[in-house]
């Protein structure tokens, strides 16, 4: 089965290749800024919105951006301002920007007709000498090849066709694709954000939805996105943030966070009508969490739409689980200081009285890790029995994608499977009360 799935897939990316073209031919500025966001982009300045003045106020009141080349080249998209797009360019001339081909590429694009044409024929050269290097395969690595053959597309418009094929088809497509949404990969809180740019100019530039390699994944995103961060605010400088789960003990970095909102922020303009967007919309509409800051103004002010409707996200689910990651979240209730369990790429986390603890998945003398109401979680041996009955109830730390048999005191025995991280969900009736038994299954045969 899994070769005749694997050979319908190649059938299919290989039909799509062949019905795809990968010349681009819109205009520019060709990056995110089609001609719907700029009208909406202009019409604030014009309003005055609280994200356009906030942002405003940071850039002619004279604060340093902290992506010079980005910032002032959106600013000359929204004012104009022949002063911003020197600023931009002056940055792209610089050392400083030697290797940054991501702004590199912005500053052409939303810069094109304030270029000289020989600032114009020195980037293009820079920006193709850099393409021209080996393609690491990382995420952001090739969100920046795609943005920069896409800028600078006219120049070499068969060189272009061909980087950007390859990304498509043999990166995204064969490599990354296939492994998006499992335990290897799976990109959480601002990791997530250079997928959304990738996706956005893709769309834009050759009117192909990278997510139909990955829709089940994709479907998910939302509540994932929403799910993947603690509970409470966090306070800082600017503003306050919602900060994603994140390994280590060190203070939370506050550019990821802000680029998890970002990366949220496109998310729902990529699909604005979908419904697990119009429920990220209404997690991220609060005006307390808007980015003030000088890295993450100018992102707020790119992505976000105060004017799209949401629906309230606290009727989501307080459980995200999803089998083929892995990933685990587990909360008590939508209160900012409500108890929180996350599970993911193998790391476990609890998060209680404002505290973010690690925890093992190893099975412990105190099997109950976490009561969370209707919610618990569990790192026991098995086989035993289930100290106590919760609608849901999560068994961490077993073998991955092994089979188990659940008797229930007075019923027929059932058969349950751990997901890819080892975790046994189980779902109770609430009003039982029984003694119940989990041991392994020897006949269990995984498919997967």
């Amino acid at each position: 089965m899994r070769l005749l799935a694997a050979l319908l897939l190649v059938s299919t990316l290989s039909r799509a290749a062949d019905d795809e073209s990968f010349r681009v031919y819109t205009e520019h500025p060709r990056l995110f800024l089609d001609a719907h966001r700029l009208r909406l982009l202009r019409r604030e300045r014009e309003r005055q919105s609280m994200r356009w003045t906030q942002w405003n106020r940071l850039m002619a009141g004279g604060a340093a951006p902290a992506e010079p080349g980005f910032s002032w080249s959106l600013y000359y998209q929204i004012t104009s301002d022949r002063a911003a797009a020197r600023k931009a360019v002056a940055f792209a001339l610089s050392s400083a920007a030697s290797s940054d081909l991501r702004q590199l590429a912005l500053v052409f694009d939303w810069c094109q007709d304030a270029l000289t044409p020989a600032e114009r024929s020195t980037l293009a050269a820079h920006i193709h000498s850099l393409l021209a290097r080996p393609a690491a395969s990382t995420l952001p690595a090739q969100r920046d090849r795609i943005l920069a053959a896409i800028a600078i597309a006219e120049i070499n418009p068969g060189e272009s066709e061909r980087i950007l094929g390859d990304a498509v088809n043999k990166w995204w497509r064969t490599f990354y694709a296939p492994r998006l949404g499992t335990p290897a990969e799976s990109p959480v809180g601002g990791a997530l954000y250079p997928m959304l740019e990738l996706l956005h100019a893709v769309r834009d530039n050759l009117n192909i939805d990278l997510r139909e390699a990955r829709v089940h994944w994709f479907t998910s995103l939302p509540e994932f996105h929403i799910a993947s961060h603690y509970p409470a605010a966090y306070p800082g400088p600017a503003n306050e943030y919602r900060i994603p789960f994140y390994a280590g003990n060190a203070e939370p970095d506050l550019d990821s966070a802000a680029l998890s909102r970002a990366a949220g922020l496109a998310l729902v303009s990529y699909d604005l009508n979908a419904i697990p967007c119009q429920f990220l919309q209404g997690w991220l509409i609060q005006d307390r969490f808007l980015l003030r800051g000088p890295f993450g103004a100018p992102y707020e002010f790119l992505w976000a739409n105060p004017y799209q409707p949401g629906l309230a996200y606290v009727h989501l689910p307080l459980v995200f689980h999803d089998p083929g990651t892995g990933s685990l979240f587990v909360r008590a209730s939508w209160e900012e200081d409500s108890a929180w369990f996350g599970l993911l790429g193998g790391q476990a986390q609890i998060f209680e009285d404002g505290k973010i603890t690690s925890v093992s998945t190893a099975p412990s003398a105190t099997p109950l890790l976490l009561n969370l109401g209707p919610n618990a979680v569990y790192r026991m041996a098995l086989p035993a029995h289930l100290p106590e009955v919760h609608p849901n109830t999560f068994l961490i730390g077993l073998a991955p994608r092994s089979g188990f048999l659940i008797e229930t005191d007075d019923e027929e025995m059932s058969e349950a499977s751990t997901d890819s991280a080892g975790t046994l969900a189980l779902k109770f009736p609430p009003t039982l009360r029984a003694r119940i038994l989990i041991h392994e299954d020897p006949f269990h045969h995984d498919s997967k």
